[in-house]
């Protein structure tokens, strides 16, 4: 099972070729057991940064949201109170970013593993992470 960063679920539904090539056969063998998940967090990040100018989409945002919620090989897991609680509880060594910390206690509390470029939260020892 597989959890994408917002990077790289940005990266992976728009075919960009910054997906590393270890993290694209981690997303293909966990795509043959089932659907990948993301944080429902992740569109916050993504609506912030295409509302700041540093994301642009290939379409408007609702439309390419729309989209993205179409796809059957994707999930949105929601922010429930217990990941909630768990993202605040973890100490220094994973980074402050309240949505970083929700992404990794969302892939902790679905025992997956975590698709990222973030240096430090692969330095993270709550949850495997791969790039």
């Amino acid at each position: 099972m597989i959890v994408l960063d917002t990077h790289a679920l940005v990266w992976w539904v728009s075919g960009s070729g910054r997906l590393s090539a270890r993290a694209k056969r981690a997303l293909n063998e966990a795509l043959r057991e089932g659907p990948a998940f993301a944080s429902t967090i992740s569109v916050l990040e993504i609506a912030t940064a295409v509302r700041r100018g540093r994301l642009v989409l290939a379409s408007p945002l609702g439309e390419w949201l729309a989209d993205l919620r179409t796809l059957p090989e994707l999930r949105f897991e929601p922010v429930s109170v217990e990941i909630a609680e768990l993202a605040g509880s973890f100490g220094d060594s994973t980074p402050g970013d309240p949505a970083d910390r929700v992404i990794v206690a969302t892939a902790r509390t679905l025992g997956a593993k975590l698709v990222t470029a973030d240096e430090a939260l692969r330095a993270s020892p709550q949850v495997p992470a791969v790039w």
